[in-house]
């Protein structure tokens, strides 16, 4: 038994996975001593800067302080920390590596996308047993960029990584509340190219099953499911008829941020966001049904996913 320490940094939030990882007896058993997550919005502003903004690296930084306390609390032996696309775009991101190194005593790794593609296949493909006999297309939709996976219980097959993102696009598209047509439409050009330089790599019509992972997707099928809260047990496996998940993530495309705020599973930090979550979710969907040519149905939601996948490759 090993007790290992995941953190994930992403453009909207940061996230700690603490884990006892069990590899007796010829399989992995991950099971989980602490799992938290914080919204620092660390990509705040790098798609038209090119640049992380001071604050948004003091509450990135405030948040791994916080997470090193745990980590030696819980007597972690190893540790690794993953940042993504903000990271990866950003010309300051020495300073973010050296305060991050400062604060938790190891060096971060600011990832490829084709890196992160794989490891959310890993911890997607760790709990799903959907995987039996399919070759199944699993999607993470970040903050500032979208991993296409295609994959077999063998593994990897292609994986692409696109730069739309939640963040990104609200900033650079869906300023307005709710957002206009004309914004709607510009934004769904964005995803309409990235989906397609997806696809010059990872053969979409290939897949027989969709798995979505992160907080975007997660959010959308408990709008879908109309939870009274937030219910990881309930969404986690969750399968839906794409023309639900659609109906959902056009709600909260549509509606006022005050309106979205007031759902009673829909995290504060996510509320100016998911809008554009929503947008990029059902045109994957759509895609994806329509190069099935009806195999794929339905979606299914995971709350397992890098943050899974970057403890497992350490345990």
């Amino acid at each position: 038994m090993t007790r290992v320490a995941a953190i994930d940094c992403g453009t909207n939030s940061i996230r700690l996975l603490i884990a006892d990882i069990d590899r007796s007896n010829g399989s992995t058993a991950l099971t989980d001593v602490v799992r938290e997550m914080r919204v620092v919005r660390l990509g705040q502003g790098v798609d038209a800067t090119g640049e992380l903004a001071p604050e948004a690296l003091e509450r990135t930084f405030a948040a791994t302080a916080d997470y090193a306390r745990l980590i030696r609390e819980h007597g972690a032996s190893k540790v690794r920390f993953v940042a993504t696309s903000a990271s990866r775009d950003a010309r300051n991101r020495d300073v973010f590596v050296a305060g991050i190194r400062d604060r938790l005593g190891v060096e971060p790794e600011v990832i490829s996308g084709d890196e992160e593609a794989a490891l959310s296949f890993a911890g997607a493909s760790s709990v799903l047993p959907i995987l039996d006999g399919h070759e199944v297309l699993v999607v993470d939709l970040g903050g500032g960029s979208t991993e296409f996976v295609l994959g077999t219980a063998a593994g990897v097959t292609a994986a692409k990584s696109v730069d739309i993102g939640c963040v990104r696009l609200t900033e650079r598209h869906l300023r307005d509340d709710p957002p206009t047509a004309e914004q709607i439409s510009a934004a769904e050009a964005d995803v309409d190219a990235a989906i397609a330089r997806a696809g010059r790599d990872v053969p979409l019509e290939r897949a027989t099953a969709v798995v979505g992972v992160a907080g975007s997707i997660t959010t959308i099928t408990a709008h879908a499911l109309r939870l009274p809260e937030y219910r990881p047990d309930v969404i986690h496996g969750a399968e839906l008829p794409i023309d639900e998940v659609r109906a959902a993530a056009t709600d909260l495309l549509t509606m006022s941020r005050d309106k979205r705020a007031a759902l009673p599973y829909m995290h504060p930090g996510r509320v100016d966001v998911i809008g554009a979550g929503g947008l990029v979710w059902r045109r994957i969907l759509e895609r994806v049904g329509a190069l099935s040519g009806g195999r794929i149905t339905a979606a299914t939601a995971s709350e397992h996913d890098i943050l899974d996948g970057i403890a497992l490759s350490i345990g």
